[in-house]
C-alpha cells in the first residue's frame, strides 16, 4: 500500500526569493527593467532540514569515484607499503596477520586483489609505478605457502585474470614470476570445496558463487576446460529453484537461514557473470535477473540517507552496507533499474563510500574498525582478519564504482541531497517480503521480512530462522532491528526483546523462535500490525539445529506506528508446566533511564524514549556500557532493562507485553555514531 507523502521535517519558514534587476552599457548607464517574459528557469529546491544534513556522510554529495582515487587507493598503499617491509611478519593492531594456524584462511588472495588495485589504476610513467610491479611481485612470493582457502582462492583468481587483461603476467617484468604462477596454479583449485556431484561440502550456500567463479576464472586462464563452471553455475540455479520459492537464497538446504547473502547471493552471481563475460541461456537469464529484480525491490524500500545497510543477521558491520552496493552496481548495468533508480542507487552507493571513509575508516588507527571503541562483530570476521577486511571491503567499493565508471559516472557527482529525499518520499511506508512457507509453498513455516518506514526511520522485523549455529542468537530473533536504536550483538545469547523459558530442572531454554506461521501485515493509515503464530518453542542448545518443543505454543502480535512499537505475546502450555524463570531483556543505545514504576521506564538521552513491559514481575536498568556481550557492530548499547519472573506453575496462558516508545520522525538518529 502507498503511504501518504511524507512530510519531512523542513527548516521552518523558508521561502524561495526571486529578484529583478536592470542592466548597463558599457558607458556605465543604468536602464530600468523591460517587461518581458523571462525564461523558464527550474524551480529552486528546498532547503534539507539541518539534521538530515548531520545525519549523512560530508562526503554524500561527491563522485564515488573521486573518493576512491583520493580516500581508499592511499590506504591501501600504506598497507602495501608496510606489507612489504614486515613481510609475513606484519602487525597490524597487534594483530600478527599472517600468523600461521590464525583466522583469516583467504588473506593471501585478498592481498593480490586488494593491492592488485595500485597497479591497476597508475600509469607506468608514475615513478612509483615500479615500486607497486617489484613490490607485488615479491608478496606473492612471500605468501605463497600460506593458507589460502575458498574466498581466498577467488580474490586470487580474480586478480591473475585482472592483471592477464592488463598485460601484467607477461613481458621481462611481470607482476608474478613464472615459478609462483605455476605453484598458483595447482593451488588456486575449487575442488576442495565441493563433492563429486558438485553439492557443497557443509558450506554456506553462497560458496556455489565462489566455486563457479574460481571454475570460470580458471577457464579465462586457460588452466581448464569450461566444464565445471557451467555445472556449477547450473547447480546453484537449481540449488535457488529448489529452496527459493519466492527467489531468495536460503543459506542451507531447506533449514530457513535468510539473511544479508539471501538478498546479496544474487548480486554476486551476477557480478561474476558481469566479471568473467560469461553468458547462459535465455531461461536462466530471466531467471537471474528477476531474482535480481526481487534483491533490488528489498533494498529500495530499506534505502536511507546514512549509507546504512543490512540491519539484522550475521556478518554485518561494513559488509552490511557493501551488499547493497553490490547487487545495485550489479542491476544498473544489466539494465534492471530504470533511469530514475540508476540515480538513486548511484547516490546511495556514493553514500555508502563515503560512509566507510568516515566511520568504519579509523584515521587515528590508520585501519578500518570492526573490532573496537564500542563495536563488535562475529567470531567469524575476528580482528585477526584485519588485513584482509581492510583490503576485501575496499575491493568491493573498488570494483562496484568501475562499474558505474563504465556507465557514464565516472565524474558525475549524485543527485542532490533534496532530489534522493524526494525519491524516498514515494516508497511504500510498509512491505512484506516473502522468503518461504506462505500458502503451501514448500517450507513448512513462513520465512519472511517485514519493513516499516517512519520518516526516514527504518525499522526491519525478521521473521527467520538461524539454523545451526544462529538461531539462538539474538540477530536472529524476529524482534525490530533499526539503526543506531534496535540491534542484536553477533554470537550472543540473551533474551533481546524476546521472552526466554526455563523449565525448572532443565539447562537448555525455551525460544519463541524458528516455528512461526500465518505471518501476516495489514496496513491501515500510518500504523501496520504484523502477527504470526508458533506451535511450539525452539529449544536453544548452543551449536545444535533448533529442537522444537511442543509444550509451549503462541501467538505473537506487532504493531508499529510513528514513535512507537508495541509487542503482544500469548503462550499458551500444552499441559501444566513447572516454569524455573521468564527472562528478557531491551538493550539500548539510549541511557540516562528512569524508573517510573509498575515497569515503566524514561529515557533522557537517545532515540528510545521509553520502554514498559507487562507480565512480567521484576525489571530494572543495568549499565551495560562496558559488557563486550553488548557491544554491537556499530557501537555499543548503553543500558538494558532486565525483566524476569519467578518460579510459577504454567497453566494457564500467559501473556507478556512491551511497548517502545522513540523520537519520531527519527533522522539525526539513523547515522551510527
Amino acid at each position: 500500500m502507498q503511504k501518504p507523502k511524507l512530510v519531512l521535517s523542513l527548516i521552518a519558514g523558508a521561502a524561495l526569493l526571486t529578484a529583478c534587476g536592470g542592466g548597463s552599457d558599457s558607458s556605465g548607464t543604468f536602464f530600468p527593467p523591460v517587461a518581458v517574459n523571462p525564461p523558464a528557469q527550474p524551480p529552486a529546491e528546498t532547503p534539507v532540514d539541518p539534521e538530515v544534513l548531520a545525519a549523512q556522510p560530508k562526503l554524500s554529495n561527491k563522485p564515488m569515484d573521486d573518493i576512491v582515487r583520493e580516500n581508499l587507493l592511499p590506504t591501501i598503499e600504506r598497507l602495501f607499503e608496510q606489507v612489504r617491509v614486515q613481510k609475513l611478519g606484519t602487525i597490524i593492531q597487534g594483530q600478527e596477520v599472517f600468523k600461521k594456524g590464525g583466522k583469516d584462511k583467504f588473506l593471501p588472495g585478498k592481498v593480490a586483489i586488494g593491492f592488485s588495485y595500485l597497479l591497476l589504476n597508475t600509469p607506468p610513467s608514475d615513478p612509483k609505478y615500479q615500486g607497486y610491479l617489484d613490490g607485488y611481485r615479491e608478496i606473492a612470493v612471500e605468501t605463497i605457502n600460506s593458507t589460502n582457502d575458498s574466498w581466498g582462492i577467488y580474490y586470487y583468481m580474480s586478480a591473475l585474470w585482472k592483471l592477464k587483461k592488463a598485460g601484467l603476467l607477461d613481458g621481462a617484468s611481470p607482476a608474478i614470476d613464472a615459478d609462483t604462477l605455476v605453484k598458483l596454479k595447482t593451488k588456486l583449485d575449487w575442488t576442495a570445496f565441493v563433492n563429486p556431484d558438485y553439492s557443497l561440502k557443509n558450506l554456506p550456500t553462497n560458496y556455489y558463487g565462489v566455486a563457479f567463479s574460481i571454475a570460470r576464472l580458471r577457464y579465462l586462464m586457460g588452466w581448464e576446460g569450461p566444464e565445471a563452471s557451467e555445472a556449477l553455475l547450473q547447480k546453484m540455479i537449481t540449488h535457488y529453484k529448489t529452496f527459493s520459492a519466492f527467489g531468495f537464497s536460503d543459506e542451507t538446504d531447506g533449514g530457513g537461514r535468510f539473511d544479508r547473502y539471501s538478498v546479496l547471493l544474487i548480486g554476486e552471481i551476477m557480478q561474476r557473470l558481469i566479471e568473467t563475460g560469461m553468458t547462459v541461456s535465455a531461461e536462466d537469464e530471466a531467471s537471474l535477473k528477476g531474482w535480481l529484480r526481487q534483491s533490488v525491490d528489498v533494498i529500495k524500500v530499506r534505502l536511507n540517507p546514512a549509507g546504512n545497510g543490512v540491519d539484522y543477521g550475521r556478518s554485518l558491520s561494513a559488509y552490511a552496507d557493501t551488499a547493497f552496493v553490490e547487487v545495485l552496481s550489479a542491476a544498473e548495468h544489466l539494465n534492471v533499474l530504470s533511469a530514475e533508480e540508476k540515480d538513486i542507487a548511484y547516490a546511495f552507493a556514493t553514500r555508502v563510500t563515503a560512509k566507510y571513509v568516515e566511520f568504519w575508516y579509523d584515521a587515528e588507527a590508520g585501519s578500518l574498525n570492526m573490532w573496537d571503541k564500542g563495536r563488535n562483530t562475529d567470531d567469524y570476521r575476528s580482528k585477526e582478519r584485519i588485513l584482509g577486511e581492510n583490503l576485501s571491503l575496499s575491493h568491493q567499493l573498488i570494483y562496484t564504482n568501475n562499474l558505474w565508471k563504465s556507465a557514464g559516472y565516472a565524474q558525475k557527482p549524485p543527485v542532490s541531497t533534496q532530489t534522493f529525499l524526494a525519491y524516498l518520499d514515494k516508497l511504500p511506508r510498509s512491505t512484506l517480503t516473502k522468503f518461504a512457507g506462505f500458502d503451501g509453498q514448500p517450507a513448512t513455516y513462513d520465512r519472511g521480512l517485514v519493513t516499516y518506514r517512519d520518516g526516514l526511520r527504518i525499522v526491519s522485523l525478521p521473521v527467520v530462522n538461524g539454523a545451526k549455529t544462529y538461531h539462538y542468537t539474538n540477530p536472529y530473533f524476529a524482534i525490530p532491528h533499526s539503526y543506531n536504536m534496535l540491534s542484536g550483538v553477533a554470537d550472543r545469547q540473551w533474551p533481546q526483546l524476546q521472552p526466554r523459558f526455563t523449565v525448572a530442572g532443565s539447562l537448555d531454554p525455551l525460544i519463541p523462535a524458528t516455528y512461526q506461521k500465518n505471518l501476516k501485515i495489514a496496513e491501515a493509515g500510518k500504523v501496520l500490525t504484523v502477527t504470526y503464530d508458533q506451535d511450539a518453542m525452539d529449544k536453544a542448545t548452543s551449536g545444535n539445529d533448533p529442537i522444537k518443543d511442543t509444550r509451549i505454543a503462541s501467538s505473537t502480535a506487532y504493531t508499529f506506528e510513528p514513535g512507537k512499537i508495541t509487542r503482544v505475546d500469548t503462550y499458551t502450555p500444552a499441559a501444566a508446566l513447572d516454569i524455573g524463570k521468564v527472562e528478557l531483556e531491551f538493550g539500548s543505545y539510549s541511557d540516562g533511564v528512569t524508573a517510573l514504576g509498575g515497569n515503566r521506564f524514561s529515557y533522557a538521552n537517545g532515540d528510545v524514549q521509553g520502554f514498559e513491559v507487562e507480565g512480567l514481575q521484576d525489571c530494572a536498568p543495568v549499565d551495560v556500557s562496558a559488557d563486550r556481550d553488548y557491544n554491537t557492530p556499530t557501537g555499543a548499547l548503553k543500558t538494558s532493562i532486565r525483566c524476569s519472573a519467578p518460579a510459577f506453575s504454567f497453566a494457564t496462558p500467559l501473556t507478556i507485553k512491551w511497548v517502545l516508545k522513540y523520537r519520531s520522525p527519527s533522522v539525526a538518529s539513523i547515522s551510527p555514531r
